[in-house]
């Protein structure tokens, strides 16, 4: 099961499919004028240091040169981790020439897919997974 999230603001909209995997989720963020690959965030959630009863993450990111989505990636698969206790992996985001509210657009769009997103999500998806695969994004 997957599922679907997007948000516009004129020439740029993030898109976002989110697949189970076990007890993982694989989440692809994407949008503006190419969609790429330009960056995987992995997050493994796990106990905080200091405070058990606290999740924290160890998070990884793999950053193709000239590319600099690794900031939203890092964010995304970190804050989904904690929030759903899985590991989660997330990918990037190009616009070309990205204006500062164009910039402010993103992070907010990132922001609230972050803080919205639920386990209820994925679990609530009825179209199959091989649908949500050949999909485009």
């Amino acid at each position: 099961m997957f599922h679907k999230w997007s948000e516009s603001l004129e020439r740029i909209e993030i898109k976002a499919v989110s697949l189970p995997m076990g007890n993982d989720l694989c989440v692809v963020l994407t949008g503006g004028a190419k969609p790429h690959l330009g960056a995987v965030g992995v997050a493994q959630v796990r106990p905080n240091t200091h405070d058990p009863k606290k999740l924290t993450t160890s998070t990884s990111v793999i950053t193709l040169f000239g590319h600099k989505e690794d900031v939203v990636a890092t964010k995304v698969a970190h804050a989904l981790a904690v929030k759903l206790n899985k590991n989660v992996v997330s990918c990037g985001i190009h616009v070309d020439n990205i204006t500062p509210d164009e910039m402010k657009f993103v992070w907010e769009a990132i922001e609230k897919f972050c803080n919205t997103y639920s386990d209820t999500e994925t679990e609530n998806c009825t179209q199959p997974v091989m649908e949500g695969c050949a999909a485009p994004v």
